[in-house]
């Protein structure tokens, strides 16, 4: 597409976002992410995101069969560069980001044609949000151990089991599901992707409330939840294969599938941004009066290197996953980098902030933030996959190195199942 009739969309682009969307605010920011977010506040963000939507700007590079405009990544960046500044909706919160930037690229690299027309155009306009429904209580991060059981009853699945760790489970309307169909084979073989009405009266969600007082993660009970094979996500059987494009998505913050909400890591910080001080600990040092003191100001310097160094990082493994040709293991590499980057930056915000960051006045709702990110972070170092199992999956599916011995891999799961049980 020529230069000229990019600067046309551009144009469009920002008089719409000027008419239509509300100006970004540290509030509309809190509300994005919030864990618990008001039923009334989730159906005016629906009606905003489907107005989007049918302005054209969810789905942009996606086929038009299925809801998309069938542009050019060109197109979403424009789109992302001229919406940063507005609240653009996240109807259900990270529920939202979970929908359309793993959960929608996942269907539509493994879904049928019928479930691709029908379940995407629904996820870009709001109507249907999900959420993850993969670790269980005995199966983390060896999540090909999992135990949800899902049955054949005719042309229907009986499902039963527990899940945790999900994201959102509680604002979402659906979840994708891996279960196990089949007992008799190895536990990677044996897999199946469904998707399962939370909703269901057979179906428990339940919020976990988490150190930093938040409950952004549920648990969820499954009793005899009843699905059709319409529901069954692949091929019966097949669902390792899936579970890897899910995860890679996941690993990579879902910022490769976003699809008009979710900004790539590039787009999201803008031009010149990652090489900016970061704005939070320059406050911090300004507040102390401390943005001349040597010592403070090394901190800060070690910030923004390991800021300014995953963020080329993650450029590099976007424009590699972009490519379609890099292997899927590469998000792994931009999920070691957070897991690493942000518990030792939380860290240095800690230093900085001194005093400060233990003991507020209450009447200031944001000075919190620092004491909040401290205590959150370690989440990327173990939701999705804990650094070590990101360091194996680098070892041995990107630098070739030996996998790790496994005794259980070849057997049929449930003789792995019986022979656990004489080892206690």
């Amino acid at each position: 597409m020529s230069e000229p009739e990019l600067e046309r969309y551009r144009a469009d682009v920002r008089a719409w976002a000027k008419d239509n969307l509300p100006p970004r605010t540290r509030d509309s920011m809190r509300r994005r992410t919030a864990d618990k977010i008001p039923a009334a506040q989730i159906a005016e963000g629906r009606a905003l995101q489907r107005k989007v939507f049918e302005a054209g700007y969810l789905g942009i590079t996606l086929p038009v069969e299925y809801g998309g405009q069938g542009l050019t990544a060109e197109h979403e960046r424009i789109w992302y560069e001229e919406s940063a500044a507005y609240a653009v909706p996240v109807a259900a919160g990270v529920a939202t980001m979970v929908t359309l930037g793993i959960v929608l690229p996942t269907v539509l690299a493994h879904g049928s044609e019928e479930q691709k027309r029908d379940w995407i155009p629904k996820m870009l306009s709001g109507e249907e949000t999900w959420a993850q429904l993969l670790s269980e209580p005995a199966a983390g991060s060896d999540l090909a151990g999992l135990r949800t059981r899902a049955t054949r009853d005719g042309d229907q699945w009986v499902i039963n089991g527990a899940k945790v760790w999900s994201s959102g489970a509680d604002m979402a309307d659906f979840g994708i599901c891996l279960a196990r169909t089949d007992w008799e084979v190895p536990k990677h073989r044996g897999l199946t992707w469904f998707k399962v009405p939370l909703n269901d009266s057979r179906v428990t969600v339940r919020p976990i409330k988490e150190i930093n007082g938040s409950a952004a993660f549920c648990e969820e009970f499954l009793d005899d939840v009843i699905v059709g094979d319409e529901m069954v996500i692949g091929a019966v059987n097949g669902g390792w294969p899936i579970a890897n494009t899910l995860l890679a998505y996941e690993r990579a913050g879902g910022s490769h599938g976003g699809h008009g909400i979710i900004p790539s890591a590039e787009a999201s910080r803008g031009p010149g941004m990652s090489r900016r001080l970061p704005a939070d600990l320059v406050a911090l040092a300004h507040a102390r009066g401390l943005e001349n003191d040597p010592a403070t100001r090394q901190l800060i310097a070690r910030a923004h290197i390991n800021d300014y160094m995953q963020a080329q990082l993650a450029d590099r493994v976007t424009q590699l996953a972009r490519s379609g040709k890099a292997n899927p293991a590469v998000a792994s590499l931009l999920k070691l980098g957070i897991g690493e980057v942000q518990p030792h930056r939380a860290q240095l915000a800690m230093e900085v902030a001194g005093r400060a960051g233990i003991a507020w006045d209450a009447d200031d709702e944001n000075a919190g933030a620092t004491a909040l990110n401290y205590l959150s972070g370690r989440v990327m170092s173990i939701g999705g996959g804990s650094d070590q199992i990101q360091r194996n999956i680098i070892a041995e599916r990107l630098l070739g190195l030996p996998r790790e011995p496994s005794f259980d891999t070849d057997k049929p799961f449930r003789e792995v199942l019986q022979n656990a049980k004489q080892w206690r």
